[in-house]
């Protein structure tokens, strides 16, 4: 396993020129109409602003041709059959959202940075340099309602290649829906007309019943106060990307049993870095430790959404365990409860969410003593291709709010997930730790586990 912490990173300082920004407007009429968002769509816990950065080399075969060019023409044609992002949004009785197809645009910021990507060394991973330098806050843009649904930012590298940053609105779409419209994008500046994937709304399909009724338990959206004051505060925080490749992932294998090898790579992971999260933490053992799993339920409703619906898809189940159960069980105990979530969202259960949103107001998210984990291996951010190539790193920008898997290939040309990881600076040196532990020492029997475990809570 390897590590990049912010100072490793952001000791890079470059300089970034921007010019002012714009509106890129679709390239032909749109219609002017109201397009209601689904609800689940339009819940509290989705009313947020989310990053993504993507990095292409210089490509010798698109010399005489500027990426800025060639990107802002690609997306002005995109919004043609993606017209909704052109849009705003607007609040209806019932806090219920409604894009209003204005054919406003979308914000666009033109840019040249002093470095080559070379410069950024085998560790491009969140936490980046200037982040904040490659993907400007335009001021008056970061609002949900009346502001611009995406917000993006092509920088020009020195070396030919260039950075894509994007900040997008997360009511209007997830992870898949996203690199749909990029894809979009993507075979538009290649040559494409139209996409090869038609843009489906019908965010109908996602919403409550009549009369709504919920059939599940939904700990998700639990009222739960944080009495203990277990909430990280943002003082003194750590930011940093771990690394596991072939190696890492069979060193953890390891640790549980063979009746588990069938998992999934995402399922290990999950199960790892929530228990060694908890042991880094050292909450009270009797407190409560929640997962969050944020599932793609597209193949999962009944009948599966339609291709080319690009609206939120997700279910957020949450797996719950004492801190002592989970810290002092063996790996395959966490395992079994991240199994376990995975599998309890159905078609049902979604229909019970849609119901949850419109009987309770559209509650937000309960992040007390919660991992929110989510899978982008297969989000597909690293294909979008605007003429230059797949992008080197494609993928969240930060790892604050939530843990993402994200695909990546290190120095050595070995292909693993990059995992960032956002805690209190006591806290992830702790977590590093147990890590390490688990890597290092994958024969470790249980009585060992535990009193390491006893030392460190």
């Amino acid at each position: 396993m390897t590590s990049s912490s912010s100072t490793s990173l952001t000791s890079l300082v470059f300089t970034v020129q921007r010019r002012e920004s714009e509106l890129i407007a679709p390239a032909r009429p749109t219609p002017h109409e109201f397009k209601y968002l689904s609800d689940i769509d339009d819940q509290e816990g989705l009313r947020v602003q989310i990053p993504s950065i993507q990095f292409y080399r210089n490509e010798p075969g698109m010399r005489g041709y500027d990426p800025i060019k060639v990107i802002r023409k690609a997306i002005a044609e995109a919004l043609v059959f993606y017209y909704p992002f052109a849009g705003r949004l607007r609040e209806n009785p019932g806090r219920k959202l409604v894009v209003e197809c204005t054919g406003d645009g979308v914000l666009f910021i033109e840019a040249d940075a002093d470095v080559s990507l070379d410069q950024f060394g085998d560790a491009l991973q969140p936490p980046f340099p200037c982040l904040e330098e490659l993907l400007y806050d335009v001021p008056g843009s970061d609002g949900i309602l009346g502001c611009p649904l995406l917000l993006i930012q092509v920088t020009r590298l020195i070396c030919g290649g260039f950075i894509f940053a994007l900040r997008s609105n997360h009511t209007m779409c997830d992870a898949t829906g996203l690199v749909q419209f990029l894809s979009a994008v993507g075979e538009i500046a290649r040559g494409a007309r139209p996409p090869s994937v038609s843009p489906v709304w019908k965010r109908e399909l996602l919403n409550a019943r009549k009369p709504p009724h919920v059939t599940f338990l939904h700990h998700e959206y639990n009222e739960l106060p944080d009495t203990k004051g277990t909430q990280a505060s943002l003082d003194d925080m750590a930011h940093r990307s771990f690394f596991f490749g072939p190696a890492e992932v069979a060193a953890l294998w390891k640790h549980v049993p063979p009746n588990f090898h069938s998992c999934s790579r995402f399922e290990l992971l999950t199960a790892c870095l929530w228990r060694c999260r908890t042991i880094a933490i050292q909450p009270d053992p009797n407190d409560e430790m929640r997962l969050m799993c944020i599932i793609n339920v597209r193949a999962k409703l009944r009948p599966p959404l339609p291709v080319g619906f690009y609206g939120n898809a997700l279910a957020y189940p949450v797996a719950i365990s004492s801190a002592a159960n989970l810290c002092q069980n063996s790996l395959g105990y966490a395992l079994e409860l991240v199994k376990k979530v995975k599998n309890s969202v159905n078609d049902e259960y979604m229909r019970s969410v849609a119901d949850l949103m419109v009987m309770k107001g559209r509650p937000p998210f309960t992040m007390v003593r919660t991992y929110l984990v989510s899978d982008l291996t297969r989000a597909g951010f690293r294909n979008v291709d605007f003429g230059w190539g797949k992008a080197v790193y494609g993928g969240a920008a930060l790892g604050r709010v939530a843990s993402f898997q994200i695909p990546f290939r290190n120095h050595k040309g070995e292909d693993g997930i990059v995992v960032p990881i956002y805690l209190p600076q006591p806290v992830m040196e702790r977590f590093v730790k147990e890590i390490e532990r688990m890597i290092k020492e994958p024969t470790m029997d249980r009585s060992d586990n535990t009193n390491a475990i006893k030392s460190a809570m």
